[in-house]
């Protein structure tokens, strides 16, 4: 089983469909897949193929399994508005290719949900409706404990790339070779030519003080070298 760069503007780029292989899929009847990372105590559960994640403060869960590129990983997401306690609609968040700087898992290291701690990764990091759902952002993390470069055109904030309450959407996060995006039901809200691609590593849903709902979570390899 499983430093240069160039970008371009959202949407400006449609994204071209690529052959592509299934090497796992999840389907949510439990977590055994998954390594937590919770500041406070977070209910995560799992139901009729839904992970539950309803969290007060920062968590982070890991995909257990070494992933290796060219690939997409593609799942369905909600943020929950329904009147509980964390329902803030915010924060859906992903890193995928990520590693310590040793090239270990990023959960190899204990870490305790802080989203600080995880500046030393090196990974690719969508922000999708952070800071309470006022931006959207892209980083290609280097591994810095202090720097994390954000590009003008990776920090957005129009309403039409942030969250909506109680909407489904599909995410596909791309780590094809040089080439990185990220879409949203079809979309290409990121995109990234990556000199010095990372080629493999690890994949982690994100939320801080938010409830969201995953389904349908699947991981694929691409089959050219293009997308």
């Amino acid at each position: 089983m499983i430093t240069g760069c160039a970008s371009q503007p959202p949407g400006q780029r449609p994204a071209q469909p690529v052959p592509r292989t299934l090497l796992f899929q999840e389907d949510f009847k439990s977590t055994e897949n998954w390594i937590v990372e919770c500041e406070r105590p977070a209910r995560i559960a799992t139901l009729n193929a839904v992970l539950d994640l309803d969290a007060p403060a920062g968590c982070t869960l890991w995909f257990k399994f070494l992933l290796e590129g060219p690939l997409e990983i593609e799942f369905d997401a909600t943020a929950v508005s329904a009147g509980g306690v964390n329902d803030q609609v915010s924060d859906l968040n992903v890193f995928w290719m990520a590693r310590n700087r040793d090239g270990t898992a990023p959960f190899s290291t204990p870490r305790s949900g802080k989203f600080a701690e995880y500046n030393d990764l090196l990974s690719y990091y969508v922000g999708l409706g952070g800071n309470r759902n006022t931006t959207s952002r892209f980083r290609r993390y280097i591994g810095d404990p202090v720097e994390r470069p954000l590009l003008p055109e990776h920090d957005l904030s129009t309403p039409d790339v942030l969250l909506v309450p109680n909407r489904k959407q599909t995410l596909v996060l791309v780590a094809n070779k040089n080439t990185i995006e990220y879409r949203r039901d079809g979309r290409t809200l990121f995109h990234l030519q990556d000199e010095q691609p990372y080629g493999s590593g690890w994949f982690a849903l994100r939320t801080t003080q938010s409830h969201l709902l995953i389904q349908r979570l699947r991981i694929f390899a691409l089959r050219q070298g293009i997308s």
